[in-house]
């Protein structure tokens, strides 16, 4: 099962948006859209980056709404407390040299290089991921729709505004939902 811990996820059934709240929420609005004769065309997505989420709906609407009311917390290894968590990454030996012999060791000298780069593109960062998001929400729900690649074209210009006029005769929610990602999240503090 996908973790959505504190997340918002939102619900389309053919252009419209039928949910919108917590994993628990949208699993029990999508169950009974679907025991109420709804196509199984329904397509859920985090609201922050526009993921697929897919619900598991099996059995009755309580066994539902068990299954998502706690979300459980992955843990591995790491220092959880402090939200560190082992991983593999794979470098040439000049690297590891020269990470090793940085002051702290290999750990420490990645974790300043990290905050550097995020430091020095997070604005860029904060547009290209608004951008993706953008996009991987209207391919998944507004292939079809008149001017897509039009709009895609302007998305991926940077164009806005135009985006936002090509797009202004789709769904309505559709539009609300794609020009939401297009406002980048704030900055993260620290």
């Amino acid at each position: 099962m996908q973790n959505f811990a504190d997340e918002q996820l939102s619900a389309f059934d053919r252009g419209q948006r039928i949910a919108h709240g917590s994993v628990r929420a949208v699993a029990l609005a999508v169950k009974a859209a679907v025991d109420a004769g709804a196509p199984m065309a329904i397509q859920v997505f985090a609201d922050t980056d526009a993921r697929p989420v897919d619900l598991d709906l099996r059995g009755s609407a309580d066994e539902v709404s068990e299954r998502y009311a706690q979300v459980q917390m992955v843990r591995g290894p790491g220092r959880p407390k402090l939200g560190v968590q082992a991983r593999e990454i794979t470098l040439l030996p000049r690297h590891w040299e020269w990470l090793n012999s940085q002051p702290g060791g290999a750990s420490v000298a990645l974790r300043k290089l990290v905050e550097s780069a995020r430091r020095d593109q997070a604005e860029a960062d904060r547009q290209r991921l608004a951008v993706e998001t953008t996009y991987r929400f209207i391919l998944a729900t507004a292939g079809n729709e008149t001017g897509f690649e039009e709009a895609t074209r302007a998305l991926f210009a940077g164009d806005t505004e135009r985006f936002g006029l090509l797009i202004a005769n789709w769904p309505s929610d559709l539009v609300e939902f794609a020009l939401q990602g297009l406002r980048p999240a704030p900055a993260p503090a620290g």
